[in-house]
């Protein structure tokens, strides 16, 4: 029985920490602008929940249990450095622990703002995503570090100083103003995407760790979007998401095998999203301005038009590519326009697409230049350079159903 009530202690703590950690986390930095601070006191409260609820029984509401107790540790904290009139102006905090143990209703939700404070000028730029993650999602330094291609250290030591600017410059936890948005708004999109990206790479949504990213990014960027609905690349970042998630169920064969894009059965793709996704692109498009998001969406809209014509346009991807690249010109970028130009005119020359970026040094580690050299090589006939390019994105490939797809398109090559 021991055993049994400790086992739904933990479940439910996990559930509290999935659903609400960023939450808990702003809720509490809102009022101290110590992000660590709250981090620190909500991580003692999940403590105290896995020693608690097995012997008490989880609490009817989990999420208010974890702040009152979470909030007694602020306060504690405060007694412990202040003394007589400086700590005077806290004894609000005692007064909000008491609110929150009687909370009938939901807690406000501040994450929006708390990602705002992240995205601060004040804020390192290349610190700026990283933070939101680990703040609103709860993401730890050494999944960041992956993410962003930094030791775990060094992310470490960069989300701490990040962390001590909230505080020591009193960043204010607020959305900003229309004519402050600017570079702050940009900040916010890309972690919302990152962390998209970082549950869209677990396609069986096996991995605890990503705890379900992808819906989590969704939802973080309705949450933008609703609130800023007249921001064109808001509607389109949360479009482009909700694109590639209603493909979701046909990336994989029902034997667990990787599906091609090209091959994928659209009566698996999920027209509620699709539709949605085109609605919000449609509410974009008056606002004359077209950034990033908005044309990445516009691709993956012109891909999923299979659905209904049968076919793929690959001259409007192609043009779409074009405008990417004067807006946004990463290596990305460049290789999915040079297999766009491969399907509308000719391997011959999507492969000449690749050979004019081949000189930059951050290609020689990234699986899909190699994988899209390998199969225009191989379409070309050039079954040497081939078997290379196909060796090399096997060898950095580390999902392994993409890999297995990878080997037999390379087996193919022996074959024939």
């Amino acid at each position: 029985m021991t055993d049994g009530r400790s086992e739904m202690a933990r479940a439910a703590a996990e559930a509290a920490a999935r659903q609400s950690y960023g939450k808990l986390v702003a809720y509490l930095a809102a009022r101290t602008r110590d992000v660590a601070g709250a981090e620190d006191a909500l991580a003692d409260a999940f403590a105290a929940a896995l020693e608690r609820w097995p012997k008490s029984g989880v609490p009817e509401k989990p999420e208010a249990w974890l702040l009152a107790v979470a909030r007694r540790r602020d306060v504690d904290a405060v007694r412990r450095r202040l003394t007589g009139e400086a700590a005077r102006g806290h004894l609000q905090l005692i007064a909000e622990e008491a609110e929150a143990r009687m909370m009938n209703d939901e807690l406000p939700d501040e994450r929006l703002r708390l990602m705002f404070a992240c995205a601060h000028p004040a804020i390192e730029a290349s610190v700026r995503a990283p933070l939101i993650l680990q703040t609103v999602l709860g993401f730890d330094a050494a999944a960041i570090a992956s993410a962003f291609l930094v030791s775990p250290a060094t992310m470490g030591q960069r989300l701490v100083r990040a962390k001590n600017r909230i505080r020591e410059a009193g960043i204010p936890f607020r959305v900003p103003e229309r004519a402050e948005l600017g570079e702050r708004l940009d900040a916010v999109l890309e972690a919302i995407y990152a962390t998209f990206a970082e549950g869209w790479s677990d396609p069986a949504g096996t991995e605890t760790r990503r705890r379900n990213l992808a819906s989590e990014g969704i939802w973080l960027g309705r949450l933008v979007a609703s609130l800023i609905p007249d921001e064109p690349e808001t509607l389109g970042l949360l479009a482009l998401m909700l694109f590639a998630e209603a493909r979701r169920a046909a990336r994989r064969s029902s034997e667990g095998d990787f599906v091609p894009l090209a091959d994928q059965d659209t009566a698996f793709w999920d027209d509620r999203l699709i539709d949605e996704a085109e609605e919000l692109l449609r509410r974009a498009a008056p606002r004359a301005i077209i950034g990033r998001y908005q044309l990445e969406a516009a691709v993956q809209s012109a891909h999923t038009a299979r659905r209904l014509s049968g076919s793929t346009d690959w001259a409007a991807i192609r043009q779409l590519y074009d405008a990417l690249m004067a807006i946004a010109g990463s290596p990305v970028v460049a290789i999915n326009r040079a297999v766009a130009i491969a399907e509308a005119e000719g391997a011959v020359e999507g492969l000449a697409a690749l050979d004019a970026i081949g000189d930059d040094r951050r290609l020689a580690e990234y699986q899909p230049y190699w994988a899209a050299r390998a199969g225009l090589s191989a379409r070309l006939g050039k079954t040497a350079e081939a078997a290379e390019a196909y060796d090399r994105a096997i060898g950095l490939e580390r999902d392994p159903a993409l890999r297995r797809f990878l080997q037999a398109e390379r087996g193919k090559l022996i074959r024939n």
